[in-house]
């Protein structure tokens, strides 16, 4: 009798091993957390109204329609960080899931951003990122060096591989626009028949673009090549270029790839484009935060690439693909 109870004991408790499991699997199972499905994601751009940005939130929407989460998208009316902070506080107050921002200044944003995250916000970074950032789960950019390097050697090769070149930036301590400088810098430090002449910061200005790259033919008449960092400098450089009659000499080569920049390389303006990949940006941002809300593995820095454009290659579909949209 002894041993058939035994037996039987240990039968039972078996098969309550057993039913446990089989109730494990049908509940939260691996402890992957619980779904996003119906959380709340706000996406926070580095300025309202440039292309770059609108072609992000076009893939960071078609990556929550699939993901079944509600985005908001918002940003200041000016890339600074004095414009950038109330927006990013005003979200904060909100208690989102998730905050994918761009910050507009590596250091000056890190406080803000760290308020945001101890409300319980998971911070995806996306495009820029800050000097520390260990606040976010995941960084989702361009490699800004590559395509500073990819500039610079687009560049060199229009001038014939010599000549005087310089470069028309935005401000320090933008991490995009900082690391493509120095991608630049990189790459024509290996040709010792080009000379540079140095960095124009025109503070997102067309117009101070402008009279920069004047100031410098003035100075430098024999100038064979600028690089734009970004879309107003390329603007405004290429209309010192033209109020200076040096349209065509000097050779151009601007960042991103919106319809204003098209047109420039269209009408000759601008000779060479980077383009980066925006909407693969905002849809990495938004599954990478999916994955932080439910508790599943992140990737903490990804990296997308370039294409590099030129006038002839405007009827290329895969070159159009690149092009950034004026709207979803």
């Amino acid at each position: 009798m002894r041993r058939s109870t035994v037996a039987l004991a240990s039968c039972l408790a078996l098969l309550a091993l057993v039913v446990a499991s089989c109730g494990d699997d049908d509940g939260d199972g691996g402890g992957g957390g619980e779904s996003a499905e119906g959380k709340k994601i706000t996406l926070v751009q580095g300025v309202k109204g440039d292309e770059f940005y609108i072609t992000m939130g076009c893939g960071a929407q078609e990556a929550a329609r699939k993901a079944g989460v509600d985005l908001d998208i918002t940003g200041p009316d000016e890339f600074a960080a004095d414009a950038q902070i109330p927006v990013l506080n005003a979200v904060a107050a909100k208690s989102p899931d998730a905050i994918l921002i761009a910050p507009t200044d590596t250091k000056a944003l890190f406080a803000p951003v760290q308020q945001a995250a101890e409300t319980g916000a998971k911070i995806i970074f996306v495009d820029t990122t800050l000097e520390n950032p260990d606040v976010g789960e995941s960084q989702i950019a361009s490699d800004n060096l590559l395509g500073g390097r990819l500039a610079g050697e687009e560049l060199i090769e229009l001038i014939g591989g010599e000549g005087k070149v310089m470069v028309e930036n935005v401000n320090p301590g933008i991490s995009t626009t900082d690391q493509r400088q120095q991608g630049f810098e990189e790459a024509i430090k290996k040709d010792p028949d080009v000379e540079y002449l140095g960095t124009q910061f025109h503070d997102d200005d067309p117009a101070k673009a402008a009279s920069q790259v004047k100031a410098q033919l003035a100075k430098d008449p024999d100038l064979k090549g600028i690089f734009a960092t970004n879309l107003f400098g390329s603007e405004g450089a290429a209309n010192g270029l033209r109020e200076a009659g040096k349209l065509g000499d000097v050779k151009l080569v601007g960042f991103d790839a919106g319809p204003a920049q098209v047109e420039q390389l269209e009408e000759g303006l601008v000779q060479g484009l980077i383009a980066q990949k925006p909407a693969d940006i905002g849809r990495q941002g938004i599954e990478q935060a999916v994955n932080a809300i439910e508790g599943r593995p992140v990737k903490e820095k990804i990296t997308t690439g370039y294409v590099t454009i030129e006038r002839d290659q405007l009827d290329n579909p895969k070159i159009q693909d690149a092009l950034y949209k004026p709207s979803c």
